[in-house]
């Protein structure tokens, strides 16, 4: 399979959040040709151990090189942070992850009180106590698990239920008022929670939410061609997670995008 695609940017993820990624690229570098890869038969990453994490980010890098993307954006904070340091350098392209922005969420905030919002195993990893303890400058941070609202955006129900995400969303806050007080500042570290910033900003409007995507662009930079600005999507299926839930997805989502079938 090959796509009519100039050294396409690879994006992907296990699943539909990383779509955003594909927005900010496309609203910053517009001639860029994209291939994003919604590998949704590996759904979810925060439920996987090192080893197949690793593993299952490794193959979908390498799908995505073979289909010619000329560089490969890691759509997902938790695989960033847990296995591309000590996978990268045997990888066939330049691999870029995304990460929580630590640094400058205690800069915005004004209590002091910041917390990660992941997945689970990003929380119940070393390596993000590690990377905290990099960006942060012995400052606390606290690593909230926040995999049940993920669920709500890969199966889209944040969009045909927005009452009941919104409720949702709501008592996830309440809990955290109750368990970190002063929180005044979050990054949304799984590229399936800045899709529900509306519902964040609605339950707390005192509170400031960060997307670790605003800081992929610039660094994205040297790896950006001169294309006819198209985006390819292939994606990976299993019985919970089929292509049909995607293209509907999709739909809801209003991108006219039509998804090709791969093998896991």
């Amino acid at each position: 399979m090959r796509f009519d695609l100039h050294k396409p940017i690879g994006v992907f993820d296990a699943g539909i959040g990383s779509y955003g990624i594909v927005e900010v690229i496309r609203r910053n570098y517009p001639q860029q040709d994209i291939l994003y890869f919604a590998d949704r038969a590996s759904f979810p990453y925060g439920a996987k151990s090192h080893q197949e994490l690793a593993q299952c980010v490794s193959a979908a890098i390498g799908t995505l090189a073979r289909l010619g993307a000329a560089a490969v954006v890691l759509a997902s904070n938790a695989p960033s942070v847990m296995v591309l340091d000590e996978i990268e350098k045997t990888q066939p392209v330049p691999v870029l992850g995304i990460y929580p922005p630590v640094a400058e969420a205690l800069d915005v905030s004004r209590t002091g009180v910041v917390a990660v919002l992941g997945v689970q195993s990003l929380v119940q990893s070393a390596e993000i106590q590690a990377y905290i303890a990099r960006e942060s400058g012995g400052r606390r941070v606290e690593v909230v698990n926040a995999s049940p609202l993920v669920q709500r955006v890969e199966d889209g129900t944040f969009l045909s239920e927005p009452s009941d995400t919104q409720r949702d969303v709501n008592a996830f806050i309440e809990r955290l008022r109750r368990e970190l007080p002063g929180l005044d500042t979050c990054t949304l570290s799984s590229t399936h929670l800045p899709w529900l910033l509306p519902f964040f900003e609605r339950g707390a409007p005192d509170m400031t939410f960060l997307d670790p995507a605003d800081s992929l662009v610039p660094r994205l930079s040297p790896h950006i061609t001169a294309g006819s600005g198209a985006t390819v999507c292939i994606a990976t299926q299993s019985d919970e997670f089929p292509l049909a839930a995607l293209q509907d997805t999709f739909e809801l989502l209003g991108v006219d995008i039509d998804p090709h079938l791969i093998e896991a």
